[in-house]
């Protein structure tokens, strides 16, 4: 298995990061006070931190200004992973381009003695990855994380289940593979759909995101005709099933 150790340029630039950041000082280390769940912790002085380009299963959604208990498969597990990683521990925290989320949660990558967190989640297969340009600073090495995982069939991986387009309406708000032929490509200004006939589901991949399609050198009007396999959470909009895209590596072309 892969450690991944925080290197002297890793913490250099998490100092620059915070020496810039509100509600910071310029210490690169930071005490960890508590886990909320697998992707956000609090620290001593009263922050709370989201993990970066991860997500876990969630233990809670929030309902109005409430957060209510929901116990999605395996997320008491990345938890408890991610609470024996850095819970009571010195966390050294560093920034990317986005500072924090709509939530005013700190938005970092968590380096705890030889461990890049983030990573590890992925590694042990109890996240997915998660990209929101522009903190895209180590996605190629997540990439790689989630990949071992999956490769190894580790945590959630050893468990989600392959489903045709017409079954996933069943697996709403659960991690599944969701396997259909794209009928049809959609593209304007700010998304691209990837439709499956008449079915109810869909891919979307948000215009930020093209970004990394092009990176690796694909084209997503390719992906017409094609039977694939779109890995993800499964989320409902407008009584519409479909699940968010942010890197191609959640596509898998199987012919």
């Amino acid at each position: 298995m892969i450690f991944y150790r925080p290197t002297a340029l890793f913490l250099a630039l998490g100092l620059f990061f915070f020496g810039c950041s509100d509600n910071f000082s310029a210490s690169k280390e930071f005490q960890v006070k508590q886990v909320i769940d697998g992707d956000t912790i609090e620290l001593d002085n009263g922050e709370s931190v989201r993990y970066i380009g991860i997500d876990t299963p969630e233990t809670r959604k929030r309902e109005g200004d409430t957060w209510v208990y929901v116990g999605e498969p395996f997320a008491e597990k990345a938890k408890d992973f991610n609470r024996r990683l850095v819970e009571g521990k010195v966390a050294r925290l560093e920034l990317d381009v986005q500072k924090k989320d709509k939530y005013g949660r700190v938005l970092a990558y968590c380096f705890v003695e030889d461990n890049f967190v983030n990573a590890r989640m992925l590694q042990e297969g109890l996240a997915l990855l998660y990209t929101i340009p522009p903190n895209v600073k180590y996605v190629d090495l997540l990439v790689k994380a989630q990949k071992e995982a999956r490769e190894n069939n580790r945590g959630l991986w050893a468990q989600i289940p392959v489903i045709s387009v017409k079954e996933a309406g069943k697996y709403l708000n659960q991690v599944a593979i969701v396997e259909g032929k794209v009928s049809s490509v959609y593209q304007s200004a700010k998304v691209t759909i990837l439709n499956f006939g008449r079915s109810d589901f869909k891919a979307v991949i948000f215009k930020n995101d093209l970004a990394s399609f092009m990176a690796a050198g694909v084209s997503v009007s390719s992906y017409k005709g094609k039977t694939l396999r779109i890995s993800g959470k499964v989320k409902e909009y407008k009584d519409k099933f479909e699940i968010i895209v942010s890197h191609p590596s959640s596509i898998e072309v199987v012919d």
